[in-house]
């Protein structure tokens, strides 16, 4: 069957290994030196290790595979301990995969292990109160499960008193259209923002855009990560930025614009102090 599942690309893989605490599935082993995926049946394709690859060297991708199997992924993941299952299991509901969560929840109570509500920051027994939540449609990628926020309580009715003024101080602000010999970047204090931070935080303007020189990117979407990282090494190496504040939402495949970041800069052999700042899907600072 063709489905979304981890792919690495191993000449970018350093070994670090710092995927591997991110897949309690066991989907991921270090073999000669490399992140390397040793089983699709271990793999569910919703990348939570993509956020934590500093060399930017693992994607989602959809291929034929075999098909996830939660309950042999879950007999991996008890070993590990109980902490490991709550992340697991809290890690299902937060992506909406609510026919996983039964399948892992009927696992536990098959080996006797009992998951308190608590322990999960829900209401009731994990064994008894099941993920109310569809399977979301984004093809595995947690940044793309559907969902809504209510606003109704949180808006503010009261009129607005004069005009609101933009803080942008530069164009163009994507970093594919950016040329990297522009003026504006002599000296700046960097601001780089993932594309959906500014929709999500309302105040992005006044808080973290005034007074500093701004580019966009989507480390999951754009095809030409490689050209990001040269150009941005080119920068930091030439400009002489004095700041570097990121900007990521909070979804898993958002880590890659920091892991760009701090790739260019040890490319362009620079040492700057780093600011990130993760936004919640619903818009506040984390």
């Amino acid at each position: 069957m063709k489905r979304n599942i981890i792919e690495v690309d191993e000449s970018k893989c350093n070994g670090c290994g710092q995927c591997i605490p991110n897949c309690p599935e066991g989907a991921l082993q270090i073999i000669d030196g490399k992140a390397r995926l040793v089983s699709d049946l271990f793999c569910d394709g919703l990348g939570a290790c993509i956020g934590e690859c500093p060399e930017g060297a693992m994607k989602v991708v959809e291929r034929e595979a075999e098909p996830y199997d939660e309950r042999k992924a879950m007999l991996n993941i008890i070993p590990h301990g109980r902490n490991t299952v709550i992340a697991h299991l809290k890690h299902l509901r937060a992506h909406g995969e609510s026919e996983l969560y039964t399948q892992a929840v009927e696992v536990l109570k098959s080996k006797g292990i009992q998951i308190m509500s608590e322990e999960l920051g829900e209401k009731g027994c994990c064994g008894h109160e099941q993920a109310s939540q569809p399977a979301h449609q984004g093809g595995g990628c947690p940044g793309s499960m559907a969902r809504m926020f209510d606003r109704e309580k949180a808006i503010d009715s009261s009129p607005v008193s004069g005009t609101i003024n933009s803080e942008l101080q530069q164009w163009p602000v994507q970093l594919t259209l950016l040329n990297p010999d522009a003026p504006f970047f002599n000296n700046a204090d960097l601001l780089v923002s993932a594309d959906c931070v500014p929709f999500a935080f309302a105040d992005f303007h006044r808080k973290y855009l005034k007074g500093k020189v701004v580019l966009t990117f989507c480390p999951k979407l754009d095809q030409n990560v490689d050209e990001y990282v040269e150009k941005l090494t080119y920068i930091f190496k030439n400009r002489s930025i004095k700041s570097v504040t990121v900007l990521r939402m909070e979804v898993p495949c958002c880590g890659g614009t920091e892991a760009i970041i701090r790739k260019a800069l040890a490319n362009a052999g620079v040492e700057l102090n780093i600011k990130v700042q993760v936004i919640t899907l619903d818009g506040h600072e984390q």
